[in-house]
């Protein structure tokens, strides 16, 4: 799982960089003041994840089990979920897709939770 998750956080912190740069260069113009916050409040949560993961994936190699890996999941599932919607919502404009934010924000939540769970039992 160590290497699993160290290729989805590297992966993610990929795409958070390229979706970073794709709002400063080319939304900036596109997008009103608001949804661009909104896109880029997405993309810094995509980068905290990114690099959780990575700290995921060390831990696996030092306290494995189940726990860590659902708080691995959950991380992704979170990040996919809040950082997805917010891109959604700010490009689209439908404010009915930050209903999902919330959702995605409890999985990070519980993310964080697994990973003190996992440290905290050995």
């Amino acid at each position: 799982m160590d290497r699993l998750f160290f290729v989805l956080g590297s992966v993610l912190g990929f795409l958070g960089v390229a979706l970073g740069a794709f709002a400063a260069h080319v939304l900036k113009g596109s997008l009103a003041p608001e949804m661009q916050a909104v896109f880029e409040t997405g993309v810094r949560y995509q980068m905290y994840h990114a690099l959780a993961l990575l700290a995921v994936a060390w831990a696996s190699m030092h306290w494995p089990g189940r726990v860590l890996n659902a708080g691995g999941w959950l991380m992704v599932a979170g990040t996919i979920l809040f950082s997805g919607s917010l891109y959604a919502l700010s490009l689209s404009g439908v404010r009915g897709l930050g209903a999902i934010t919330p959702l995605g924000g409890l999985a990070l939540l519980a993310g964080w939770l697994c990973l003190a769970c996992a440290a905290g039992k050995r």
